[in-house]
């Protein structure tokens, strides 16, 4: 239902906004402009669907075959002591731990075509065993605002983009983009397991957290001083090793197992178009109502007031301008990229606004898209908590880089 009156709020608000702004302030323009922008919406939404079709239908071929071939199963197995703690209603050795650990390893090498075809992949494992068909399980929710807190090791493009605007050390928003999107992944796991009363505090959810946080430091001491050119290089190296390995691997053991392998993937494979075609209509729906938020300039209303009321509060406003970057990237993160390199452009890339603005888009994701595409490849209805803990998510992780931001690069 959160989602349904968010929606309705979109439309409803701008519509009030576009009437004062008629009214009041005389702009004749206004409600052309919102159409134009909703229309454009949502001409693009359909266009990332269908855009998704060749990578959806390519990556769940594939996970047919690894399914057929075990080797989902055997990844299930590796991360059931850690996942049975977060996600206690699925059943030991499911296929849908193993492809959830695939979904939050391609993110977390910034592989986001591989990514959200194994997500959905994920989320249709996770509806086999969902006992409510329209709404949304415990373990979906779960597996959904993980995803939306934005596991990100190395913000490969983020870098790319500095590098491209002649940074003096492109990678300097590394290290505080890891620690925002360690402070993200935490606080909407948290939030979620205070809804369902999980308690974090057992042994393989601190020995998680203590590997992902010894990863950091090695990633840390192993790039912190090298050349941007050469961390985009290795990252590159990484990721396609890893992703391209797992493939190998999934054909290997189908062929041991003599297994067909060609007609599984085509079995998995038209699984991949229908899912991409079913999305639509969410994704639409989404971007069209942020669109018509967008177009009225009711973002910008939203970040003149929070600025209005930290200079109220007697604190230092040099963030104000980079928000709404971090309030977009909720929405869109094609559209919050846009802001960011605009932040860059206007400010400079090595200013405190331009350094925020790249922390703020390495460490936060898309509540709202994510929830869109992921949900209606399901046709889950009812969503629950979901957008609660998302936002929650993506509120905390935001205010966690603005602080990173000023202990890392503010200086009077």
């Amino acid at each position: 239902m959160a989602l349904n009156y968010v929606w309705l709020a979109f439309f409803l608000v701008s519509f009030v906004v576009a009437l004062f702004k008629l009214i009041v302030l005389g702009d004749t323009a206004v409600f052309s402009t919102v159409m134009t922008s909703m229309f454009d919406s949502a001409k693009t939404g359909a266009e990332i669907s269908l855009g998704l079709a060749g990578i959806m239908t390519f990556w769940l071929g594939m996970m047919k075959v690894g399914e057929k071939a075990g080797m989902i199963e055997v990844f299930a197995k590796a991360v059931t002591p850690f996942f049975s703690k977060l996600f206690p209603s699925i059943p030991k050795g499911n296929p849908a731990m193993g492809s959830m650990l695939m979904n939050f390893s391609a993110n977390a090498l910034g592989l986001d075509n591989a990514a959200t075809p194994l997500g959905l992949k994920a989320m249709k494992q996770l509806q086999e065993i969902n006992k409510e068909e329209d709404t949304a399980s415990d373990a979906q929710i779960m597996f959904l605002v993980l995803n939306t807190a934005g596991i990100t090791l190395i913000p490969t493009s983020v870098i790319a983009i500095r590098l491209a605007q002649h940074a003096a050390n492109p990678a300097d928003i590394f290290i505080p983009t890891l620690i925002g999107t360690l402070i993200s992944f935490i606080s909407g796991m948290i939030a979620v397991a205070i809804y369902q009363r999980l308690n974090l505090f057992k042994l393989p959810v601190l020995i998680f957290l203590g590997i992902f946080g010894g990863l950091l430091a090695i990633l840390y001491y192993a790039m912190h001083n090298l050349p941007a050119e050469q961390i985009a290089t290795y990252t590159s190296l990484i990721g396609g090793l890893v992703i391209f390995s797992i493939i190998v691997s999934f054909l290997t053991l189908g062929l041991i197992k003599k297994v067909n392998v060609y007609d599984v993937f085509i079995e998995g494979a038209k699984e991949g178009f229908q899912t991409s075609v079913m999305i639509i209509p969410y994704l639409v729906a989404m971007l069209v109502g942020i669109s018509a938020f967008r177009a009225t300039g009711c973002l910008d209303y939203v970040t003149n007031g929070i600025g209005a009321v930290v200079a109220w509060m007697g604190l230092n406003t040099d963030f104000v301008p980079v928000l709404p970057v971090g309030i977009m990237k909720t929405f869109s993160g094609g559209a919050a990229r846009g802001l960011m390199v605009d932040t860059i452009v206007h400010y400079g890339v090595d200013s405190f606004q331009g350094k925020l603005a790249s922390v703020i888009q390495g460490s936060t994701e898309t509540t709202f898209y994510i929830l869109a595409v992921y949900f209606g490849s399901v046709n889950i209805k009812k969503t629950r908590y979901a957008l609660t803990c998302g936002l929650i998510a993506d509120v905390v992780g935001l205010i966690g880089a603005i602080i990173i931001g000023y202990i890392f690069f503010w200086h009077k």
